[in-house]
Order: C-alpha cells, then structure tokens, then sequence
C-alpha cells in the first residue's frame, strides 16, 4: 500500500495535472449543459449516465496514456495500422447510421455508440507522428511524401466509404497538414497538394450526396431552405443570439427546454450555452479550449525530441478543427457535418478519446529522453 500511494505521488508529480484539471472541469461543465439540453427528453438520466461514465472512463485513459512510452508503443506500427484499418472497416459490416453517417458501432446490452473514427483519431496521430520522425532526414523526398499521403489517403478513403462522414475525414487531413508542417515539410508540397485540391474540387463536389452539398450552400446563402437543410443553422444562430450577454440562465433556455434546438445535446451544445449562458458563458468556454490548446502546443515546445512533438502538435489540430469547426457551425459561418465540441458534446468515445489524447501530451511531459537518443546527443 504504502508504494501505491508513493507511485500515485509521482504520478501526480510528473503528469501534466494542469492540463487534467482544465479538461475535467471542461467536461464538467459539458455535462451540465448536457443536463440542462436532454431535460425535455424522456430519458434524460441515461445520457447523464452515459456522459458521466465516459468521463471517468476518460480519466482512467488519461492516466493510462500519460505511462505508457509512445516510442515503445510506436515500434509496433503494423499492428496499430491494422487496429486502424480494421476498426474503421467494421462499419462497413456493423455499422448503425446516424444523422445520415454509417459511422457508429453499437455495444449490444448496454446501448452504447462507438465510432472507430473518432478512436483512431489516437493512434493516427501516434503513425503519423512515427512516419514523419523516422523520414526526418529526407522528408520532402518524392518517396518519404508519397509513402505519408498513401497513409493519409488510405485513411480517408476508408472513412468515406465504410461511413461517408465528411466531417471526420477533414478532421483527418487538418491533423496531417499541421504534423506535416512542423515536422518540417517544404512549402512547395503543401503548394502542390492544394494546386491538385482545386483542379480535383468539381469531381469531388460531385461525388457529395445532395444533403452534404446543402449543407454547404446553405452557409453560403442561409435563406436557401430555412426549414429544411438549413432548420439547424438558423435555430442554432437564433438561440445563441437570444442568449445576449448573460443568457436566459442554466435550464432556462427557451429553445433549448421547449425542445425546438435541434441536436442539442450534440452538436450544437455550444448554442445551448450561448443561449443559457449568453455571451459571458460562450467567451469562458473558449477560453477553457484555447488554454487546453495552448497548453498542448506548450508541452510540445518543451519536448525531449520531435516525435513527441509531433504528436503533441497533432492533438492540438485535432482540437483546433474540432472547436473551429463546431462553433463555426453553430453560428453559421461552416457547414454542419456533424463535429462535437470537446469536452463539452455528449458522446462516451468523444470524451474518451479526448482525455486519451490529452493523456499522450501528459505522457510526453512526463517521459524523459529515451537512452539511444542521449547517447547519440553526446
């Protein structure tokens, strides 16, 4: 017992527990808007539940990810490569639709949703960050950006076709293009790679289905179908600005207790704090996620070598798309595809995958200088 409590010490020493701290108070405060979005449902107790069970889930992640090495981990890339491909396939097969997306897995008893994109998230950002840092001495060689852009294409494509989900497929090529650049990538790729983007954008719009490209048009032209594909929008955009400065008050909102916010307990959680919070509550819940952010890019600076890094930076674009992304939408400035606000939207694999996340900035923190690399900084 006595050395338990010794390695809980350490532990707690070591680990990166200002970042623990801004995350679990994010997350508690997620759960109270989460509370006050589902009390006009009928079964608002299973998604406080279900919330409150990821979150301390997500707290044993944390600690878990913070003490496993990434370098040690990161030498078994093949497997972790296919967990990937597997995991993300098994929608093809298992997959329960949500919200137009074939991207969820249900755990059958308990009626919980997973989805593989979302989890992957994780170990994409470890591969990636192992690819990049074992090409390090030739990376803008033909073949070192050949062999990353078949990993991230492969990726995305799987995404695409096992589930159709736009939203996390961009999530993916924001990670890959903020890794790529600090990992020290020429400019001319980057050049190249969106010179090609634009030349493919016809072909690619094409591809969408219908609702994916009203999605899109309606943030362009919002009175294009008000009460169709863009109800969302315009309830989000009307709530949030009811909420004026100080909001309407915590299980108040008009809107959100009446039941007329859609997804309101998922993606457009941010709309429900701006209406029951007002302008006050919305500017601390951004400030929360810039200091989570912050603080990634911080311990990446900080870093005893460029994997850790690299993969401190691919968490912090994870965030910084999802929070761009979600709050965008939320006021009608990006399209709607369906990305959560960390922290704060309801979903057990979000919140894990979060605090998993934030586990691997802590544990770059805590590792120290693997010995092959001391002795060859000698």
């Amino acid at each position: 017992m006595k050395y338990f409590w010794k390695s809980v010490k350490r532990f707690v020493r070591e680990a990166d527990m200002f970042l623990f701290s801004v995350c679990f108070a994010s997350s508690i405060f997620g759960l109270l808007l989460i509370i006050s979005a589902t009390m006009s449902y009928s079964n608002t107790s299973r998604f406080i539940i279900v919330q409150s069970i990821g979150i301390l889930l997500g707290i044993l992640l944390f600690v878990i990810f913070s003490l496993i090495d990434i370098y040690d981990l990161s030498e078994y890339w093949k497997w972790i490569l296919a967990f990937n491909v597997l995991f993300i396939s098994s929608t093809l097969v298992f997959g329960v639709e949500v919200g137009g997306n074939r991207s969820w897995l249900e755990i059958p008893f308990i009626k919980m949703r997973v989805q593989p994109a979302e989890v992957v998230k994780i170990t994409f950002i470890l591969l990636m960050a192992k690819q990049m840092y074992s090409a390090r001495e030739h990376l803008s060689s033909i073949k070192s950006v050949f062999f990353l852009a078949c990993h991230l294409l492969l990726t995305v494509a799987l995404i695409w076709v096992s589930s159709g989900d736009m939203g996390m497929s961009a999530v993916y090529v924001f990670i890959f293009i903020c890794m790529a650049f600090a990992a020290g990538l020429r400019f001319w790729w980057f050049l190249i790679a969106g010179a090609a983007t634009a030349a493919a954008a016809p072909f690619l719009w094409k591809s969408l289905g219908t609702y994916q490209q009203m999605r899109v048009l309606v943030v362009i032209d919002d009175t294009l179908d008000p009460l169709g594909y863009g109800y969302q929008a315009s309830r989000s955009k009307m709530a949030i600005g009811s909420g004026k400065l100080t909001g309407q008050g915590l299980f108040s909102g008009r809107q959100t207790q009446t039941g007329s916010l859609p997804a309101k307990h998922t993606d457009l959680i941010f709309s429900v704090a701006g209406e029951e919070l007002g302008m006050i509550g919305s500017i601390f819940i951004l400030l929360l996620l810039c200091v989570i952010i912050f603080r990634c890019l911080y311990i990446a600076t900080k870093a005893r070598n460029g994997m850790g890094a690299l993969v401190c930076v691919g968490v912090a674009a994870m965030l910084i798309f999802q929070v761009f992304e979600n709050i965008g939408m939320c006021v009608g400035l990006t399209p709607i595809i369906g990305i959560t606000l960390p922290f704060f939207s309801y979903g057990g694999s979000s919140v894990m995958t979060m605090f998993a996340a934030m586990g691997l900035v802590s544990g770059v923190k805590m590792r120290p200088m693997p010995g092959w690399l001391k002795s060859s900084s000698q």
